[in-house]
């Protein structure tokens, strides 16, 4: 399984979309407080839609909650002073439990944690000059990469909700209606 870790995360227009990505890909969301913000707030709500009443989520006080409970866990550190990119690591195993931690969109993951695991940091490449991206796509960028890995396992890779063939049936009615 996925497990996202947000680590203080300050803006909840990112978090709101991170839970709804968590809930389309299946990945459980773990955020470190505290926060600046209300996981209540109408802005995560309106940006998580209907999506957030099916999350995985759980919450920590600190990073300490965090690292006694999951200190042996996998976790991965993405950050920009990791001098490995993403792809380079191997998340092919469907059964391992993969934690890719992402830092606050201000200051990211505190340099000491970082300097704790350094195999375990990852980069993604862009230009030189460039800080960050925001969180939410990064949040994406690795989800997608471990499970494109796995073959996108147990995800549907064709319309389940109006059904597969659903632009092929709606070009006909449209073709009968004139």
């Amino acid at each position: 399984m996925i497990h996202i870790v947000l680590y203080r995360p300050e803006k909840p227009q990112n978090t709101g979309n991170i839970m709804r990505t968590c809930v389309a890909i299946g990945a459980k969301l773990h955020i470190i407080g505290p926060l600046s913000f209300s996981i209540d707030s109408k802005d995560l709500k309106r940006v998580g839609l209907d999506y957030i009443d099916d999350l995985k989520m759980e919450y920590y006080d600190s990073y300490e909650e965090f690292d006694k409970k999951h200190h042996d866990d996998d976790i991965y550190y993405i950050t920009r002073y990791a001098k490995a990119v993403y792809s380079s690591f191997d998340f092919k195993d469907p059964v391992n439990d993969y934690y890719l931690m992402f830092g606050r969109e201000s200051t990211g993951i505190p340099h000491d944690i970082l300097r704790e695991h350094p195999h375990r940091l990852l980069r993604i490449p862009m230009v030189p000059n460039a800080r960050s991206l925001n969180l939410s796509n990064c949040v994406a960028i690795l989800a997608y990469e471990v499970l494109r890995q796995q073959n996108y396992n147990d995800l549907s890779t064709s319309e389940a909700i109006k059904g597969e063939d659903f632009l092929e049936k709606e070009k006909k009615k449209e073709t009968i209606q004139k």
